[in-house]
């Protein structure tokens, strides 16, 4: 869930554009995570958050960016991993998950990788009924590395339609840009992605990770390909 490339970056522009294949606004809960991705390039790699620039959170939003937050921390709880639906989606530089049981893994996985992990500041860009987006530093110290990578991102939650107004809101699709490009989804990179989402929840020995496997039979679509990073992604100024 990380990058090098990321390393202390802030931003002032951006773009997003909801899936061409699905109105977020007719979606329902029912449909499958891939249909929530939001599609966005920026004028800049530099994603260093400005906290005091930060827009207000009511009480349910704010739970749901400190169980993100606390995630991304090396503090995963089932009941944080819940914040996502069954169907919902996973993407960054190195991972693509495509359920619920898989973004498990993940998560999970992370205390196993790292040593420690702060974060270090996060300002919300954007906050309505279909996605909280918000710029995010996370400082991560690695077990077998002496070493502490500071990593700055865009990380856009996509919200389901049938909880976005609960005390509880839940997560369809996760995505964490690492620079100026979205993902093509395409290629052996994107091949790496899922490969390595496939693979780390059915081969760890977590009875946390156990308690979502039913999710594996969520559904599901075709992963949108776009052909490059900047496909379908228009540029805008935040």
């Amino acid at each position: 869930m990380l990058s090098s490339r990321s390393l202390t970056r802030s931003a002032n522009t951006l773009s997003y554009r909801a899936s061409p294949i699905i109105s977020r606004k007719m979606a329902t809960a029912s449909v499958p995570g891939e249909n929530f991705e939001v599609r966005q390039t920026s004028a800049t790699e530099d994603w260093h958050p400005d906290p005091s620039k930060s827009l207000p959170l009511d009480k349910a939003r704010q739970a749901l960016v400190d169980d993100i937050i606390a995630l991304y921390s090396c503090e995963p709880t089932i009941e944080r991993v819940k914040r996502y639906t069954p169907d919902c989606v996973y993407d960054d530089q190195f991972v693509y998950a495509n359920d619920r049981y898989k973004m498990a893994g993940q998560w999970f996985a992370l205390p196993k990788l790292f040593k420690a992990s702060k974060n270090e500041g996060y300002q919300i860009v954007r906050s309505d009924d279909e996605v909280i987006q918000f710029k995010n530093e996370q400082s991560w110290t690695f077990k077998i590395i002496p070493k502490t990578a500071t990593i700055n991102a865009l990380v856009t939650l996509s919200l389901d339609p049938e909880t976005v107004h609960s005390d509880f809101i839940r997560v369809k699709y996760h995505k964490d840009q690492a620079n100026d490009k979205d993902y093509s989804h395409e290629g052996l990179g994107f091949t790496f992605k899922k490969w390595q989402a496939d693979q780390v929840a059915k081969h760890m020995d977590s009875k946390e990770v156990e308690v979502f496997e039913a999710d594996k039979n969520a559904g599901k679509e075709p992963v949108r390909k776009y052909g490059s990073g900047k496909g379908e992604a228009p540029e805008k100024n935040l």
